[in-house]
């Protein structure tokens, strides 16, 4: 695993920030960093496979995002979504290091 740093940990419980990352293969990708209403801390791809929209900027709740296109909710933990999104959603390790998010974007 090749963690890099993603953004600053000053995300307040219930907050995601969208943050554009280079995997291994050097192919950018925009990741969700979320903290959800217990302060737990999670990385997804950003973009909801249903309607392409930012997940960033949808409504957190414990270990749960939901897409505001279409109200499908998003298991942060899994990937695993409600319809009508009918692919997981990648999530991502994450670890924190001192003020900062780390990510994982190893190439799968």
């Amino acid at each position: 695993m090749t963690f890099q740093v993603a953004c600053p940990a000053d995300l307040a419980p219930g907050e995601a920030r969208a943050v554009d990352l280079k995997n291994e293969a050097g192919e950018e990708i925009t990741v969700a960093i979320i903290r959800d209403t217990v302060g737990d801390w999670y990385a997804i791809d950003d973009r909801c496979p249903h309607g392409d929209v930012s997940l960033a900027e949808g409504d957190i709740s414990e270990a749960c995002i939901e897409c505001w296109g279409h109200s499908a909710e998003v298991n942060l933990k899994t990937g695993e979504a409600t319809l009508p999104i009918t692919t997981p959603v990648r999530t991502h390790p994450l670890k924190l290091d001192g003020q900062n998010v780390l990510v994982d974007l190893e190439v799968k």
